[in-house]
This record gives C-alpha cells, structure tokens and sequence, in this order.
C-alpha cells in the first residue's frame, strides 16, 4: 500500500505542468470556435496524439500509478483549458475503463488499444449505458442481448441515449440486460467492433455546454457480435447469473463498477473548469476599478472570491483522497461519489460567482466564464447526479437500503 501524501512526486509536476503548457497553448485558444461549432473538434484531439496526450499508454501509465493522483491531476489541467475539448479528449477513457473494468486480460489487450488508434490514425471509444427512459436508474435498461449458443453469437437491439463519442466513435462498449428478470444483476457488456452492422447514430443532441464533445443516440439494431466480445466472458456470466438466482451476492453490475471508478476523475473535470474561472475572476477583480478603487477592495467581492478558493481546495483534497482510496483501500462512506458531488457543486456556484463579479461583461460570449458556467452544469448530472451521490453515500455510512 503506498503512503497518502499531498506531495506530488516529480513525475507528476511533469505531466501537471505538461498538460497544463498544452491546455495553455493549445486548447484554450481554440476553445471558443469548437464551443460555437458545436462539433467535435478533431485538430486539437489529433495534435494530443500526436504529443502523447490522447493514447493508450498516457491513459495506462495514469491509471497505473499507485498513488492514483496522476490521472485526476492531468485533467484538472485539461478541463482548465476547455470542459468541451478536454471531455473530446478524455471521451474514450470511459469505453477503455469499462474494458479494463469487466474484460479478460485477453480483452484487455485487444480492445482497449483500439479505442484511440495511433498518432497518425486517430479512433474514439464510447461507453454506452443511458437509454432514453433509464437514466440514474441502471437497472432498467431495456436494450437486450441474445444469445445464439449454435453460433456463439450475440444480437444486441436497443437504444442508447447521452453517449459521448456516440455513433462517431470505432469501439462501442454496451451494456445489455440477457436476463431482465434479474434487473441489474442480469446485465452484462458487450464490445460492438468498428464496422459492425446495425450500429448507428441517432440524434445528435444540441447541448447547454461541453458543446465541442459529441452527444448523441446509438441505435442497434439486430447487431450481431461473436462470443468473444462478451466482456468477461460466458462462463463467468453464466456464474454470476447462478448466483443472482440464489440470491447470493454477484458484485457491481459492469456499468456502476465503471462509473464508481471514475468519480474522483469526473470530479477533477469540475475541478478544472472551477479553477478557471476563479482564476480569471481574481485577477478582473484586481485590474477593474469601480468608485475610484479595484473592486475586490469591497468585501463583497473579496468574499466570494475568498469562499471559492476554499471550496475549491476542499474539492480537490476529496478528489485526491477518493483516487488514493480507489488504489490502496476502498471506498468505506461513498468516498468517490462524495468527491464527485462536491467539486461538481462547487464547480456552478463558482462559476456562477464568477459572473456576478464580472457583472456584464460575464453574461457575454465575448468572455470565457459563461462559457465555464455552461460547462460546469453537466457535472452534477452525468456519471450519476448529485441526488445519485448522495443516495450512494446515504446507503454507505447507514448501511441500509434508503430509496
């Protein structure tokens, strides 16, 4: 077990301040255009590749790190430089954790690599849960999977709704129910290989913000896809399904299992845009004179300001203590949801601050923390909402079923 510490190791202040210089030079001056686009901004994700950013062995030497803060930190960086682009770049990290999350080592090594391609071929993963009626509530997904024993195959029919990538992306990751009758426990997920029939895009949704990361349905119907795509395979579902039917304890279902893990992540996406805009309202504040002197001279501005740098650092010791438990413990009172929940609250009443003090300027496009505010506002929805937080961190520190 490695020791809890709030000193990042040297490595770390590398990656914090290469991803940083990136956001910086890169993404931030972009970021308006791909906002008003409304489209996914496929240079700037090109040009992560090429540096190392958007790939299989940046995502894996962050997720392999014991302390577990390397991933949280680098996006924090990146979601400072813009939500929309950041979630465009760290989009397929989802599909490549519920991979990592349920699938056979063999799994693993195939498919997770091919949800980002090379530097010179870039692809996208999606992760597919949300259906147009089961939203927080997993369990009632209705899309289904068949299984064809004579031809160890599978036919997946249904409909995906709020997928990021969805539709545009090259591995889609679904997770179906086989066994409706076991509700959540009857689930399981599903590679949907590039290419496969049957697969396609619904709507593509008009967004309130994150507008330059790609939103949309995914129909399937009658995808078929071979045994082997099963994550985790037919026989260890077979099992779990047998101990469901005993009513013996089987697990996480594969989609919260991936969502439980990626929290503190989610979080330090909020982070990010949080500190942006505090950042920027500080020093308007500083440089804007009103009745002779800078407005943060008057207390209530210099308040605000005060109450989000607090609320800001709290956030980010949650985020950073959930990363650390998600590696060297486990989460004992919803530690990951408790994160996520605060620094995506944190992230609207920031942002929203910083449009008062900015007064109408920050009401304008012309400047970035309407923008930021926009962005913020998905954090307390998606990934479970803020209601779903506190249900899961309700449930862990009584110990009962609280509905």
């Amino acid at each position: 077990m490695t020791d809890f510490s709030l000193n990042l190791s040297e490595d770390q202040i590398q990656i914090q301040k290469w991803v940083h210089d990136f956001a910086e030079g890169v993404i931030r001056p972009a970021a308006h255009e791909w906002d008003e686009r409304e489209e996914f901004p496929w240079p700037v994700v090109e040009e992560a590749a090429q540096i190392g950013l958007y790939g299989v062995d940046f995502l894996m030497n962050a997720m392999g790190d014991p302390t577990g803060l390397t991933l949280p930190v680098a996006i924090e960086e990146l979601f400072w430089g813009d939500a929309g682009i950041g979630m465009a770049i760290m989009g397929s990290a989802l599909a490549a954790a519920g991979i990592a999350g349920n699938g056979t080592p063999e799994q693993i090594i195939e498919w997770v690599p091919q949800c980002y391609g090379t530097a010179d071929d870039v692809k996208l993963g999606a992760f597919c849960v949300s259906e147009p009626d089961a939203g927080s509530d997993v369990s009632s997904l209705r899309t289904r999977a068949v299984y064809d024993e004579a031809n160890d195959e599978w036919t997946l029919n249904g409909t995906k709704a709020w997928i990021t990538n969805g539709g545009i992306a090259d591995v889609h990751v679904v997770v179906a129910s086989v066994d409706p009758e076991l509700k959540s426990k009857g689930q399981a997920s599903f590679i949907v290989p590039p290419g496969t029939k049957g697969l396609s895009q619904g709507q593509k949704y008009l967004k309130h913000g994150i507008r330059a990361s790609h939103t949309a349905e995914v129909v399937l119907d009658d995808v078929k896809v071979p045994g082997s795509c099963l994550l985790g395979g037919k026989e260890k579902l077979d099992a779990k399904f047998a101990r469901a039917r005993e009513n013996v304890s089987t697990g996480k279902q594969p989609a919260m299992a991936t969502f439980e893990a990626t929290r503190p992540s989610v979080g330090a996406q909020a982070l990010g845009i949080a500190r942006a805009a505090y950042e920027y309202s500080l020093e308007y504040a500083k440089e804007r004179h009103a009745f002779g002197r800078p407005i943060i001279m008057n207390q209530a501005i210099a308040f605000k300001l005060a109450n989000m740098a607090t609320e800001i650092d709290a956030s980010r010791l949650l985020i950073w203590r959930a990363a650390w438990l998600a590696k060297n413990g486990t989460f004992k009172n919803g530690e990951g949801s408790m994160s996520k929940w605060k620094a995506s609250e944190t992230a609207v009443r920031v942002t929203e601050d910083a449009i008062q003090i900015l007064g109408g300027y920050g009401y304008t496009r012309e400047y970035p923390v309407e923008r930021w505010h926009r962005d913020a506002k998905i954090h307390t929805i998606f990934e479970g909402t803020s209601e779903i937080q506190q249900l899961v961190i309700s449930r862990a520190i009584s110990g009962l079923r609280i509905e």
